[in-house]
């Protein structure tokens, strides 16, 4: 499935999305790649963290590091923003970012995880994150509304977690 959006931000740069559902991340540009981000399960609750730019409330994931695999990223920002550790984990889907200045663009990686915590969430060592809260899934909009395209990464994220 392919879903397509505009989104204008504050600087006011307009990005075309496009996100596209996937197995897997083989045939993506590796270079291209800048994130890994999962929509995580604690038992039967969807973990989400408040923070970040935005200092609003979404999913655990940040930036992929030179050098670093993109389950890498993911096991880590996990780890980092939410002291959790992912016990298993797939793919969900892309998102391809265009950039209408100048038609560059980059991938950024959705995955469905199931986690368990470490010991009780202190603090995110970058700070990005300042709390976690783990929530029914049917409740996500209460505390971000990301649209159509955020709409299927959190339907397929639920429809893929029961095959995990």
């Amino acid at each position: 499935m392919t879903i397509t959006e505009t989104r204008t931000v504050k600087s006011g740069v307009t990005y075309i999305v496009e996100y596209h559902d996937a197995d897997n991340f083989d045939d993506l540009d590796k270079s291209k790649c800048t994130q890994s981000y999962g929509v995580c399960f604690c038992g039967d609750k969807m973990v989400i963290g408040f923070g970040g730019k935005k200092k609003d409330w979404g999913l655990i994931g940040g930036t992929i590091e030179p050098g670093e695999t993109f389950e890498g990223t993911l096991v880590r920002e996990i780890q980092e923003e939410s002291n959790m550790k992912i016990l298993k984990s797939k793919p969900v889907g892309y998102q391809k970012c265009t950039d209408t200045r100048d038609n560059s663009f980059i991938f950024q990686l959705r995955y469905v995880c199931i986690v368990e915590p470490y010991g009780p969430f202190v603090s995110d060592p970058a700070g990005g994150v300042t709390e976690i809260k783990l929530i029914d899934e049917k409740d996500y909009k209460q505390y971000f509304k990301w649209g159509k395209i955020g709409e299927r990464i959190i339907s397929r994220a639920v429809e893929l977690v029961k095959s995990l």
